[in-house]
């Protein structure tokens, strides 16, 4: 679907309207004839557009944005749990290909989990320290995945017979 205004709005939708419109009638914003009317508009509406429709002339409220910044804090969450899966499933297999081998020589597995892990441990570093920094984050994710997807390109031509 190409337009995202006639999607159908659930119940969760509608609260948190409803919780940003008394935010704005609580700084004035709204008197209370409104914030009521706007409230039935809110428990009245099906559609995106509807909900926009009642929020229109409203400033953004910082409902929205904590709402929105702990979304994006969680899909990076997820997205760097996902590269620690991986980097930690490598580490794994080059530590049990280090014990089948015989541990006599150097820890060299520890190279390996160096490696692939340090990226790993520098965003979370950035996503969960004092001084987060979401935008980084997200810009080397991005990177990394862009570059995981060139060299997958890269593998996957086709190597058979030249074209006449």
């Amino acid at each position: 679907m190409s337009d995202l205004s006639r999607l159908r709005v659930a119940d969760a939708d509608r609260e948190q309207l409803i919780e940003e419109l008394r935010e704005h009638a609580g700084a004035g914003r709204l008197t209370s004839e409104e914030l009521e009317e706007r409230i039935g508009g809110a428990y009245a509406a099906s559609t995106r557009a509807d909900l926009d429709a009642l929020r229109v002339d409203l400033p953004v409220s910082s409902t929205s944005v904590k709402l929105a910044l702990s979304k994006r804090r969680v899909q990076l969450r997820r997205r760097l749990l996902q590269e620690a899966g991986g980097s930690l499933g490598v580490s794994a297999l080059c530590v049990g290909i280090w014990l089948a081998s015989g541990p006599s020589s150097g820890f060299w597995p520890g190279w390996v989990i160096g490696f692939t892990l340090l990226p790993v441990v520098r965003d979370a570093w950035r996503l969960f320290g004092p001084a987060s920094d979401l935008d980084v984050v997200q810009a080397r994710l991005q990177a990394r995945h862009e570059r995981h997807l060139a060299r997958g390109r890269r593998h996957h031509r086709y190597r058979g017979l030249p074209r006449p």
